[in-house]
């Protein structure tokens, strides 16, 4: 990790859950972070509980991430204040719950989940990796993908709706990026990371999963795996990761 040392890392959906697990243990590991997420007082109510002499290396920001000239205005701002983007993690994310795909009237949370899952997602790597490219930098792309962006498990009741195939966007996403950069003539390096159940605030009752025996992941576990994917040598790419706890069934 020591080549990361004093390097910028943009981290999304950063605000609760995964995405403020990374941002505290990146910060802890050395980068310079920009925590993203639309609830900025949450940023800064992470930022404070930080030790004290690591509190000037996070720094919470507003951003929209489905809103394209925010992030535009977003990632200008990294560059004149810090130089540059030299680590992203995707990590924004939302699910809609009683919605059924066949039979929605209201297409709002739908759409929802296409601006959040995938369309922050292009702009948000295209800012970051047109950053990295233009310094001729060797940077990492990490993006938060899921299982189910591989499969669809048999929901017995309820729907997923359009979740999955969000998801599943993603994981060709990463294929493509990965061809793209390549196609460049960079290193920049991308990798998509697809949890299991994890105990977050994206689902309003996980915690009653866990205490009825499903087998659920901790935010610290995906982050953990995102340090791990930061700490290969230059020439080593993970390009999909998977996490499961044990004994989860789908």
């Amino acid at each position: 990790m020591e080549r990361w040392e004093n390097k910028v890392a943009v981290v999304t959906g950063a605000s609760a859950g995964i995405g403020a697990a990374i941002a505290a243990d990146l910060v802890k590991n050395g980068f310079i972070v920009v925590a993203l997420a639309r609830r900025e007082e949450r940023l800064r109510e992470n930022q404070r509980t930080l030790p004290e002499n690591l509190q000037s290396r996070y720094h919470p920001r507003r951003c929209d991430v489905t809103n394209e000239d925010q992030v535009k205005d977003t990632f200008a701002w990294i560059e004149t204040k810090f130089g540059g983007t030299d680590i992203l993690v995707n990590n924004a994310g939302v699910v809609a719950r009683d919605v059924q795909l066949s039979g929605v009237d209201n297409t709002a949370p739908i759409r929802n989940i296409v601006e959040t899952n995938i369309m922050s997602v292009v702009y948000c790597v295209r800012e970051a990796f047109n950053s990295m490219k233009k310094r001729n930098f060797d940077g990492h792309i990490v993006i938060i993908n899921s299982i189910v962006g591989h499969y669809i498990p048999v929901v017995p009741t309820g729907s997923m709706n359009i979740y999955p195939a969000s998801k599943f966007a993603v994981t060709a996403m990463v294929e493509t990026y990965r061809q793209e950069f390549a196609n460049a003539g960079t290193k920049v390096k991308v990798t998509s990371i697809s949890p299991g159940g994890v105990l977050t605030e994206i689902i309003p009752d996980m915690g009653a999963l866990r205490d009825t025996g499903h087998p659920l992941l901790n935010a610290e576990d995906i982050s953990n795996a995102v340090l791990y994917v930061l700490s290969t040598p230059p020439h080593v790419q993970v390009h999909e990761l998977t996490i499961k706890p044990i004994g989860e069934k789908m």
